[in-house]
């Protein structure tokens, strides 16, 4: 993490005085998928994002980038038709905060034509810390209750809350001018960790729970006994709570705005010409 920093500073450092530089603003929807969340890729439960970041014109075709962007992700077992999920009774909710290091290629240049798609990847850090609330409103971290016994069960580590993680995706861009763009894109984060809702193995025995890390412990790993209509007791140890074989991702759908704020060394701005009209 320590060698993305030293990257990004230095990309900033050499954009500054380097090709025509963008600033770029982010807003639209964010989403995941894990196990509170089995839709790969849907709008329900999505909430949003928004972000902001630098471009660099490495060529006419081939961008360098840096995101800053912040998002929520979130589901409700609730709002699931499947009789498991419902019985288990389970939500969260986490803040996303990412800092990525992108290239991007554009399919056609934009000094030459007003309409490009682009697909993008790199690397990034993220943090999260997944959060629930009781029955009265308080909100309530997950993390710390180990409520599948994290950092003291053998064979069971605490989860990282800050890790590396791999942009990628694609969307299109127009030039409304030389220094306005505007785009759509949708991105995918490739993830390291199946604990961003805090669920993915099986329950932990209630007693031994209950003496490592108390009561509170035990009330957010199994929810289903808090159901008015037909309450369930607390699993058995051993039994499933989440599906560990396939690790959570999250990703946005963000609409772009782009604005030139300075222009390259040799001057003169944009490439294209007032004889030389843009292709379309």
């Amino acid at each position: 993490m320590k060698l993305l920093f030293s990257v990004i500073l230095t990309f900033i450092a050499v954009i500054a005085i380097g090709q025509p530089l963008r600033l770029h603003l982010l807003g639209g929807f964010s989403n995941y998928n894990g196990d509170l969340q089995p839709k790969r890729i849907t709008l329900q439960q999505a909430k949003g994002a928004i972000g902001a970041g630098l471009t660099y014109d490495i060529t006419d075709h081939f961008v360098g980038r840096i995101d800053g962007i912040i998002a929520s992700v979130g589901a409700d077992d609730k709002r699931s038709k499947k009789p498991d999920l419902l019985a288990r009774n389970l939500n969260f909710t986490s803040r996303i905060y990412e800092l990525s290091l992108l290239g991007e290629y554009n399919l056609f240049s934009l000094n030459d034509h007003k309409f490009t798609p682009y697909a993008f990847g790199g690397i990034g850090i993220f943090h999260f810390s997944p959060y629930t609330f009781d029955a009265v409103g308080n909100k309530v971290f997950l993390a710390p209750l180990s409520t599948e016994g994290q950092g003291f069960f053998p064979g069971k580590k605490d989860y990282k809350r800050t890790d590396l993680t791999v942009p990628i995706g694609g969307g299109v861009k127009y030039a409304l001018s030389d220094d306005l763009h505007v785009g759509f894109e949708l991105g995918l984060r490739v993830l390291r960790t199946d604990y961003l809702d805090d669920v993915s193995n099986v329950y932990i025995d209630r007693n031994t729970l209950l003496n490592e890390r108390g009561q509170t412990a035990v009330d957010f790993a199994f929810r289903g006994d808090e159901l008015k209509d037909n309450p369930t007791p607390y699993p058995e140890f051993g039994a499933k709570r989440g599906n560990h074989k396939v690790n959570d991702f999250y990703y946005f759908g963000l609409f772009r705005l782009d604005f030139r704020i300075n222009s390259s060394s040799s001057g003169g701005g944009g490439r294209r010409g007032l004889n030389c009209p843009p292709k379309f």
